[in-house]
């Protein structure tokens, strides 16, 4: 299932929804520029890309302003991706569901919400399958997991695949969502049975798990106290 766009239209404009898709995205085609000159791509990954062992590296040295700069990449991994798939598919999700839960929470609080679950998405990631990280994942499966809890039977349209049949249907949020996290514990236990190496080369869906977790709770911390709208008819 990949879903299309939702039936749940915002009351302002998603400013931060809309600067968080630009970074990304702008950050991703300077890796492409990057990548004409040899090991560029790899110095500019390996400075800002989340590794669990130097930042715990980091944390054991006397404390500094390298001690300082360990804790960059906690955030700066959450703007880079490892391809074009990987990239599309993390700011299709953020289009979709980043601009009502925006909505909900105002703009400045939703964008520490988002970096704090990318945060949690890393380090959770890191205690069960340790290995270097980049991606928006973890920020995102946060707002997926806001999203279910303040609007679960939003109509989302979804591009369904089910063998040769191919349609677009519109699906209550509760269920595309559920979906994907049912899909991220399912080949989060299949990655922890695979060797370390093998598994530094796979989706970090621990990540995935943890920031849906986050968003949950963290929801509470940082929605605004006005009860959520329920989803209006119209496509958003």
């Amino acid at each position: 299932m990949i879903p299309l766009h939702d039936a749940n239209p915002t009351r302002n404009v998603p400013v931060v929804t809309r600067l968080l898709l630009f970074v990304n995205i702008a950050i991703w085609l300077y890796t492409v520029y990057l990548s004409r000159s040899a090991g560029a791509v790899e110095a500019f990954y390996g400075r800002y890309a989340f590794d669990w062992s130097e930042f715990v590296g980091a944390l054991t040295r006397s404390w500094s302003v390298d001690t300082l700069q360990a804790f960059v990449p906690l955030i700066t991994h959450q703007f880079l991706h490892g391809g074009w798939l990987h990239v599309i598919g993390n700011m299709l999700y953020l289009w979709i569901f980043g601009d009502n839960v925006e909505d909900s929470m105002g703009s400045l609080p939703f964008l520490g919400f988002y970096l704090l679950c990318g945060v949690i998405a890393a380090i959770g990631q890191s205690l069960v399958a340790p290995a270097p990280m980049v991606g928006a994942s973890g920020a995102i499966a946060g707002v997926l997991g806001a999203y279910l809890v303040m609007y679960p039977t939003a109509r989302v349209a979804t591009l369904v695949f089910l063998g040769l049949f191919i349609s677009v249907i519109d699906i209550p949020a509760i269920i595309v969502i559920g979906f994907f996290v049912v899909l991220q514990i399912i080949e989060g236990v299949a990655e922890l049975r695979m060797s370390a190496h093998a598994a530094a080369q796979q989706v970090a869906y621990f990540a995935h798990i943890f920031g849906f977790v986050s968003g949950i709770v963290l929801l509470f911390v940082f929605r605004q106290r006005a009860a959520p709208r329920r989803a209006r008819i119209g496509w958003g």
